[in-house]
Parts: structure tokens; C-alpha cells; sequence
């Protein structure tokens, strides 16, 4: 893609960025830490930024301890199919469901829980794993006259990706930063590029975005932050 100039409707989606997804959290994604000042920095030429965090109560059926079973490598069947199992992670109000403490973004419009319901996943920031169920976000997005969303955060290969794809089939133009993007493992991340190009996903490098220059008018009138 050419370079895109940043719109004021524009949003900045920043997936999952927790203190349990980076290095020495309870799921690390390798190297997660390493896009936070990037994103920090991007996050200032947008108008709109939104931020999703995973949201566990205790006993969540995406926790393997929840039934007495091995993480990564074992599954339970759920009402809405398979469902992965993953040692307990971003549990509410724990400091590991935190935002990194290095996170510091600018024009924060929202921060979005998900995963929140004990009995169902949520890998997108816009359904849960039954692919039907809103976390309101769409909803909140289309009232604010918002469509185009730039996403980055963790994982590529789960949340990001998924959120990526819901995204597109909700009818928003989806484009994700893949320089600030981190994932679990090759095969998967290889796997989730395919679905984004078959779904019309598009791709981007943050380094090829643009923000607007300010006119001296906006200059002149930019509220004092004395």
C-alpha cells in the first residue's frame, strides 16, 4: 500500500497490550514489549484511540486449571466448538490484566474489556468465540461515525488477527500495522495472513502513515494546557 494520510475519524485499535501477554507475564507473547513506545508514539497522531484488554473472571473455560488440564496442548468442547486452553491469564482486578506499564497513550477514547463471561472465550474485540455474541464495540464505532481502524497489539496470530477479520466482516476497513504487531508462533501467524488476505484484510507498515500537519489556525486555536 502507498502512503495513507491519517484522518480525524480515523482509530488507532490497540489490541491486548497486558502486562500477562509481555515478557515475564503469565502468556507472553516473545518480544511483546518491544512495540509499546512505537505505538506510544503513533498514538499521537490520532484523534481516536481505543484499547481492548482481556477480562477473566476466575474459573474462565479458557484456563486450563478451570479442568484439571495441561495448557497448550489440551482442549475442552465448548457450546461453541473447540476451545483452546491456556494457563490463567489477565485475571480481573490482578496486576497482570493491567495495561503495560509502559503504555502511555495519547487521545484514549476507550478501554474495552472482553473474555469477560466465565463459560466463553473472546479472542476479537468484536464478538466472542461463538462468533455472534457483541462486545458492543461495533456498535460504539458506528455511532461515533467511525470506520477505518488501524490495528496493532498482541497477539497477531489470536487477537489481533481475529479482531482484524470480525472487523472486515462487520463492514469496517481493517488495516493491520504489522511492524507493531507481535505473535505466538510462525506457523499460526502464517496461518492468520492467509484468512486477512482472503477476507480483505489489509496490511501496512506504521512507518508509511501520515499524520496531518496542523494549519496555523489549529495551532492558534489549540486549547491551552496550562
Amino acid at each position: 500500500m502507498e502512503d495513507l494520510l491519517i484522518r480525524p475519524t480515523d482509530v488507532l485499535l490497540v489490541i491486548d497490550l497486558q502486562t500477562d501477554f509481555t515478557p515475564g507475564g503469565a502468556l507472553a507473547v516473545p518480544g511483546g514489549d518491544e512495540i509499546i513506545p512505537a505505538i506510544n508514539a503513533l498514538s499521537q497522531s490520532f484523534e481516536h484511540v481505543i484499547v481492548t484488554r482481556d477480562w477473566h473472571p476466575l474459573g474462565h473455560i479458557s484456563f486450563a486449571s478451570t479442568h484439571g488440564k495441561q495448557p497448550f496442548t489440551d482442549t475442552v468442547e465448548a457450546t461453541y466448538g473447540t476451545q483452546a486452553l491456556w494457563p490463567d491469564h489477565c485475571v480481573q482486578q490482578t496486576p497482570g490484566a493491567e495495561l503495560h506499564r509502559d503504555l502511555h497513550l495519547a487521545h484514549l477514547d476507550l478501554i474495552l474489556n472482553k473474555g469477560a463471561r466465565p463459560e466463553i472465550d473472546s479472542y476479537s474485540a468484536f464478538l466472542e468465540n461463538d462468533h455472534t455474541t457483541p462486545t458492543g464495540l461495533a456498535g460504539y464505532l458506528r455511532e461515533r461515525g467511525f470506520h477505518r481502524l488501524f490495528l496493532c497489539g498482541l497477539a497477531t496470530d489470536f487477537c489481533v488477527g481475529h479482531s482484524a477479520l470480525d472487523g472486515v466482516h462487520l463492514g469496517f476497513e481493517c488495516i493491520v500495522l504489522e511492524d507493531l504487531t507481535r505473535g505466538i508462533a510462525p506457523s499460526t501467524i502464517a496461518t492468520m495472513e492467509e484468512k486477512w488476505q482472503a477476507a480483505g484484510v489489509k496490511t501496512l507498515a506504521s512507518q508509511t502513515l501520515k499524520a496531518k500537519p496542523h494549519t496555523t489556525q489549529e495551532i492558534m486555536h489549540r486549547p491551552s494546557t496550562r
